[in-house]
């Protein structure tokens, strides 16, 4: 009994003396503890200063090769998945079918975009619904549209119904950063000509314009637009293209500006569709969509919580309105900027702040413009931001925020993520600017695809109105959407919610003065 109590005793004096040793490096550890706090508390009063150039690497998310400290734009702005040697237009691609007339970053994805576009279509059965409805009467038999829209999964179906419905398209990018490149290539494996990628610069956002336009044997007769820049290139370059172009259709704030100023000096030659002031566009892709999109975006850049953040959005429109409630909603303490007393109001009732940038701007983490004009955000507010403010721009124009301040000598530019620049001051402040102040959701992230059914609709019903129209029906001026057309494209979506419409009584109708089959509101009525 003896010899195992020895053996015993000799494990538990060998395992109390590793105990015991364990204690010891802990405890070397814990006193050495308080010198490092020291001496972090003594050096307090550099932490708290912005980082200095040396170490400003270090504390930026780099991607390869795209981090500069060059302040000049680069052409570094695609995912780096999409890096390739050169730019497309110095690559000479055919589809299966032998054919070169487009301009993408790569064919070879087309697959891909294919599996995209019809995981879109699921949600956008409206659109499917119009495409069956009409396709066999093919209402735009012998239309050739030209269109510069943001070229995504959600408007390829669009694209795709457009031709099924008898036209002929050539389609260019609006924004520089949205092109979904696997799409783009799906597009044209499928023989739309579309000249686009992701990351183009401003010389190729212009070439790939030209080339949907300048094409020896065709010449368009129909015109969609996003922003207006299609309608001034044709306008500028090849004006006498439209004395065959029966309509413009533009969906966005700042194209159906520039058609007023157009129709105002008496320069507008041809009707034009203002989608963007129709009852389906403002509320749902302004609105809704914007709600949904304004997080999503900002998330996937830079990984913000918004709880307790203080932000600041410039116009209380439509989109200023979705941007707000849903920033509301997260807990971020927000603040309006606004020129209409209207508007102004309304925020104040759905209990915003309303105030004037200049005197909250110092104390903002966040800044989104969404008005639709021009220098919104100057330079002597980006001086006055804090280390690390958040500035984007949920307008369709870049003009919003003067980017083209930033562009000096003094001031780095800092390349950290996809879309994401920190632009960086003499004194190591730094200002995270967002797709160089483009429209962020779809420059950062995607927008949901049953808002764009809506808008799609839209766009595919003005098209077909204006295109079939008589003579003489539209004058050269800028026309709203039918009533009636507003509210065929809503009653298309309704089935995807399992709604059922009330149909009012013979009495009632006559009571209410109305057909029974609408229009039910009149082109005064604000919803």
């Amino acid at each position: 009994m003896s010899v195992p109590d020895a053996a015993g005793g000799d494990e538990m004096k060998q395992a109390k003396e590793i105990e015991d040793a364990e204690k010891f490096n802990f405890m070397a550890t814990v006193t050495k503890a308080p010198k490092k706090q020291i001496q972090f508390a003594d050096d307090m009063q550099e932490f708290t200063k912005f980082p200095t150039k040396s170490g400003r690497r270090s504390l930026s998310r780099s991607i390869s090769q795209s981090s500069t400290d060059s302040y000049s734009s680069a052409a570094s702005y695609t995912d780096s998945s999409d890096d390739e040697e050169g730019t497309p237009r110095e690559k000479h691609q055919t589809n299966s079918k032998g054919s070169s007339n487009f301009c993408v970053k790569n064919i070879k994805q087309a697959e891909f975009g294919r599996r995209e576009i019809e995981i879109a279509e699921q949600d956008m059965s409206a659109l499917i619904s119009l495409r069956k409805r009409a396709q066999g009467e093919k209402p735009l038999a012998g239309a050739k549209i030209v269109g510069c829209t943001h070229i995504t999964a959600q408007t390829a179906v669009l694209i795709e119904t457009l031709c099924a419905l008898g036209a002929q398209c050539r389609w260019s990018a609006c924004n520089i950063y949205s092109t979904q490149n696997e799409v783009a290539a799906a597009l044209a494996e499928a023989g739309v000509a579309v000249f686009s990628w992701k990351g183009e610069s401003e010389d190729d956002f212009w070439w790939c314009i030209d080339r949907c336009v300048n094409m020896d044997g065709w010449q368009p007769n129909m015109i969609l637009d996003d922003g207006g820049d299609l309608t001034h290139w044709v306008y500028k370059k090849y004006p006498n293209v439209f004395k065959k172009i029966r309509g413009i259709v533009e969906e966005s704030v700042t194209g159906v500006h520039r058609l007023y100023q157009l129709s105002k000096a008496g320069k507008l030659c041809v009707p034009a569709m203002n989608v963007n002031d129709s009852v389906t566009k403002q509320k749902f892709d302004n609105l809704y969509c914007c709600r949904e999109s304004i997080l999503d975006g900002l998330k996937r850049t830079t990984d913000v919580m918004f709880g307790g953040k203080q932000v600041v959005v410039c116009g209380y429109g439509e989109v200023g309105k979705g941007c707000c409630a849903a920033l509301k909603a997260l807990g971020a303490i927000v603040y309006i900027t606004e020129i209409d007393p209207i508007c102004a109001l309304q925020a104040c009732m759905d209990g915003f702040r309303v105030v004037k940038l200049n005197e909250v701007i110092r104390q903002m983490d966040v800044v989104i413009t969404c008005t639709g004009n021009k220098n919104v955000v100057t330079r002597e507010h980006l001086d006055r931001m804090k280390n690390s403010c958040i500035v984007c721009n949920m307008g369709h124009s870049n003009t919003e925020i003067d980017v083209t301040s930033l562009r000096t000598p003094e001031l780095t530019w800092e390349r950290v993520r996809s879309q994401v620049d920190h632009i960086i001051w003499p004194d190591g402040k730094r200002v995270v600017l967002l797709a160089e102040g483009r429209l962020l959701n779809l420059s950062c992230s995607t927008v949901p695809t049953f808002v764009l059914s809506i808008t799609a609709t839209t766009q595919a019903l003005a098209l077909i109105e204006l295109y079939n129209a008589p003579e003489g029906r539209y004058k050269q001026d800028v026309y709203l959407l039918p009533k009636k057309m507003d509210e065929y494209v809503a009653s298309l979506h309704l089935p995807s919610f399992d709604a059922h419409l009330t149909e009012l009584t013979d009495d009632q109708a006559k009571y209410m003065g109305l057909n029974k089959n609408g229009p039910f509101k009149p082109n005064y009525y604000r919803y």
